[in-house]
């Protein structure tokens, strides 16, 4: 009988993308794969080191793991991996610890499965993590996230994601395409872009810093691809943002109008402490662009609270400046210390109460913002790609535009594109539609 496999993923889309690239390395092994809640002989956790929570999330996983089968091979790679490997393979029920290059020969490194009396750890030295390993993932049927980019060469003062994924490089633009290709002949109907800084594309395409391609390009060529109904662009910086990408994606065949676009802070002198490479007036202009040749786009924001020597000036600066912008939503992170980074050696540090207190105030803020652009688009006709999830007996959909729909359950929406009229919000937030026929 074949032995199974389990895996567990925190963090990213790039880290979705990655862990369906390790699990087809174990099926090529003659494993099956199971849930992560069902009895495997191993259990694989990807993890992430964005954030505090992730870290401690780690310690729960294990003990999941641990009680579905307290004899079964527990191994742990990712961020988190590469980044602290001893605290991981000192975790209790811990085997295997692997790092930013050894990931994906997983299966290499595993003998007899026998549990180890305390956690093995191979992991590479960063600079060492130079080279590049395509991956997509198929979540839920509907939508794929497909990896174009890794490893980052900015350094912002607050990230450890250079220590933990290596220097930028990027996939051939061959492979992505091939990729791409694939992805459409498995009746998938949108390809999210995902990497760790995508806008970069290009850099590091076969081995060496020069640009044989540019993020562009990359978009250009994808709109071709034929049989993929919807592409979304997951993250980009900014400053890597121009105007040609904008234009390609107002005027595309399959790109939609859905942006996310990290600002951090909306206070040039925290923009600065943070070693951001833009200053707020470029973000402006960004938004201005986008609105301008796509009044219906959905914007979203990263932003993050109680940086180091954040005042209650800045933070009221950032969070006037998000409310006069024409944005849609907000993704909000609380700072937290990371080793190794210049934010955590900084002064001014931010109390625990006061950094929850501006996250609790931005959030509120996301809801205003996302019920307005909800409000904007009722009475327009969009197209929505249908889910395949029964939740409480409704189905849940995305416009092109990013607006969450619902309906009754019907098995026969699952994975399917339809044009709709929104007509009203309900109240759980979400947009009722009827179906134009």
């Amino acid at each position: 009988m074949n032995k199974k496999v389990a895996f567990y993923t925190l963090g990213c889309k790039l880290n979705f993308s990655e862990t369906s690239t390790i699990a087809r390395s174990f099926s090529n092994e003659g494993f099956d794969r199971v849930d992560f809640q069902e009895k495997a002989d191993i259990y694989v956790i990807n993890t992430c080191s964005v954030t505090e929570n992730a870290d401690k999330r780690f310690k729960t996983i294990v003990k999941q793991a641990q009680k579905a089968n307290d004899k079964a091979f527990i191994a742990a790679v990712g961020c988190y991996a590469q980044l602290k490997p001893q605290e991981l393979a000192d975790v209790n029920g811990v085997d295997l610890v692997l790092g930013a290059t050894e990931k994906f020969k997983i299966t290499d490194y595993l003998n007899d499965l026998t549990k180890n009396d305390y956690g093995e750890v191979h992991s590479c030295e960063i600079e060492d993590a130079d080279f590049y390993v395509g991956s997509y993932s198929i979540g839920d049927r509907t939508r794929a996230f497909l990896k174009v980019q890794d490893g980052c060469d900015y350094k912002c003062t607050y990230c450890t994601i250079p220590l933990a994924r290596g220097i930028s490089r990027s996939d051939t633009m061959d492979n992505v395409l091939k990729n791409a290709r694939e992805i459409s002949g498995k009746n998938i109907k949108e390809i999210v872009l995902t990497g760790v800084n995508i806008g970069d594309y290009g850099k590091g395409e076969f081995g060496n810093k020069k640009h044989e391609h540019t993020f562009l390009d990359l978009v250009t060529e994808l709109d071709k691809v034929e049989g993929i109904e919807r592409l979304r662009i997951s993250s980009i910086e900014p400053n890597l943002l121009k105007n040609e990408t904008i234009d390609l994606v107002s005027q595309s065949r399959a790109f939609v109008p859905h942006f996310h676009v990290p600002l951090q802070s909306g206070n040039n002198e925290i923009l600065k402490k943070m070693k951001r490479r833009y200053m707020r007036e470029l973000y402006i202009d960004r938004v201005s662009k986008i609105k301008e040749v796509m009044p219906h786009a959905c914007i979203g924001v990263d932003v993050i609270v109680g940086f180091p020597g954040e005042t209650d000036n800045h933070f009221l600066d950032t969070y006037n400046f998000l409310n006069e912008l024409d944005i849609s939503y907000l993704h909000v992170f609380t700072y937290s210390e990371r080793d190794n980074t210049e934010a955590a050696e900084m002064d001014g540090v931010v109390s625990g109460n006061i950094r929850s207190k501006r996250s609790k105030m931005l959030r509120g803020l996301s809801v205003k913002k996302r019920r307005a652009f909800y409000e904007s688009q009722i009475g327009t006709t969009r197209t929505v790609l249908f889910e395949s999830e029964n939740k409480e007996g409704y189905i849940h959909g995305f416009t092109e535009n990013y607006v969450k729909v619902k309906t009754p359950w019907n098995p026969e929406l699952v994975n399917t594109l339809h044009e709709v009229q929104l007509t009203k919000i309900g109240d759980d937030g979400l947009v009722r539609f009827d179906f134009n026929r």
